[in-house]
């Protein structure tokens, strides 16, 4: 169970890291997600911050659980709410999504068991 909590968890932090900084740098791909989301530009630098926060969350996890907990626990929240966005403009773009949410969903779910919260 050690190996699969370590390996999955590295593996979400570094989505939701890599994922950070393309909002953080201004890279066009969310920009032009967020202009299909109507959402604003200015939410940008505040998204890519909650992202970083949660991939520094979950390695953080590995020495305190409790913030692992409340970092998986947190971005599952901003996944539900980018789906909330995605469908509030119709959009069935949804595989890349499904990918990043899978993947902290799985983070949560070995850190739960790992864990035993």
């Amino acid at each position: 169970m050690f190996i699969a909590y370590v390996t999955v968890t590295i593996l979400a932090a570094v989505f939701t890291g890599s994922a950070a900084v393309t909002y953080l740098i201004g890279h066009d791909y969310p920009k032009a997600q967020m202009a299909m989301k109507r959402l604003p530009l200015s939410w940008g630098p505040k998204l890519g911050s909650l992202l970083a926060a949660g991939a520094v969350g979950l390695v953080a996890g590995f020495a305190v659980p409790l913030v692992g907990l409340l970092a998986a626990v947190g971005l599952e929240l901003y996944f539900i709410g980018a789906l909330i966005a995605h469908r509030r403009v119709g959009s069935r773009k949804l595989v890349g999504w499904a990918v990043f949410f899978a993947t902290e969903s799985a983070a949560l779910a070995v850190h739960l068991g790992y864990h035993g919260f």
